[in-house]
Formats: structure tokens, sequence, C-alpha cells
């Protein structure tokens, strides 16, 4: 790979990891709820396991959704029930002190297994692959989940600081509880763009 594509891959990679989507908007959460230090495992298991859905997908992985398209389908039900599922968990989070206290944010192994259930990391993983490793060999998929680890950490590890910031402003019950709903319906809308063409 000429060092154009893998600046140009690299860019990709992280503008379209730094952008809203379900992980950051989780992490942001998160970063509210519970800090940035005990959001750090969430954040290491999102890079875990986006890197190795790009390396799997790229590797051949998006053959078999090509061959099978109701693959396709189904993973997007099953994404939407579980990003419905955690949106009614970040709406009806206890308050500010009880989530800090009693509460626990996403742990590294599920951060790592969302990411399998998560459409905007199957669509980035798609995209991915058809832009900068089309052969879809081990070689050229390593390059891009290369550049996807390389950046993702510091693309999300910029939600969760800006939900911790928010900590202060969201000591208010009514501004808390506003923050956490609108991060559930924001998880919701996330949804749209992939669900809405599955199942158009």
């Amino acid at each position: 790979m000429n060092i154009s594509i893998l600046i140009a891959l690299t860019a990709f990679a992280f503008v379209t990891t730094v952008t809203p989507g379900p992980n950051n908007l989780m992490l942001m959460a998160s970063g509210a709820n519970f800090g940035f230090k005990r959001t750090l495992p969430h954040m290491m298991g999102i890079v875990l396991g986006f890197t190795l859905l790009i390396l799997i997908v790229g590797s051949g992985l998006m053959a078999l959704f090509e061959t099978y398209p109701v693959l396709s389908t189904v993973l997007s039900m099953v994404s939407a029930v579980y990003l419905l599922w955690l949106a009614w968990k970040v709406a009806t989070a206890a308050p500010l002190k009880e989530a800090a206290a009693a509460g626990s944010p996403m742990t590294f192994m599920q951060a790592a297994a969302f990411q399998w259930v998560n459409p905007k990391a199957w669509a980035m993983g798609f995209s991915a692959t058809t832009l900068y490793a089309p052969e879809q060999t081990l070689g050229a998929a390593l390059w891009v989940a290369g550049a996807f680890g390389l950046v993702a950490f510091p693309a999300i590890a910029v939600w969760a600081w800006l939900g911790m910031i928010l900590r202060q402003w969201l000591k208010s019950p009514l501004r808390y509880r506003v923050f956490n709903v609108t991060m559930a319906l924001l998880l919701v809308a996330s949804l749209y763009p992939v669900v809405g063409m599955n199942m158009g």
C-alpha cells in the first residue's frame, strides 16, 4: 500500500471513528455517569473488538454477506433489538451519585463483543474493505485494521472526556435526566441509516 493511499485510509478511519455513532454516544454517557478512568476498559474493548471486526470482514467475511443477503437483514434486526435495550438502560439510569456508586460501566469484553451488533461498525467495516481492501486478502485487511486500530483510541476518547466534562453540569437531577434521555434517543436515531437501508 503506497503512502498516499495509507494517508487517505488513516484519514477515513479517523473521520468515521470520531463521528457520532452508538460507541461514541455510549462513551459520552459513560464518561458522564462514571468518569473517564472507569470508562477506560469500555474504550479499550471498542478498539480491540472493532479492529478485529475490520480484520475479519476484510479477510473475506464480506463475501459471505454478499452471497447470503439475508444475513444482513438478520444482523440489522439483532442490532436494532440490542441497541433499543441499551437505549432503555441509558434513559432509565440511576441518579448520578447512585450510578457512580452502585452502577458499573460496560466492561472490556462487553464493549468488544458489542462491535458485532453495532450497525455503524459493520457499515464502516464494509466501506473500508470496499475502498481499501477490495481483494479481501489478509495482507490488505491487516493494513486497514491497523489504520483503524491506530486512530480509534484518540478518536473515541474525546467522547468519554466530553462526558466527564459534563459531570459538573449534570449534578442537577433534571439536567441529568434530560441528558440520559437525549443520549438514549440519539442511540435509537443512530439505527436509522443502517437498519432503514436494510429494511427498505
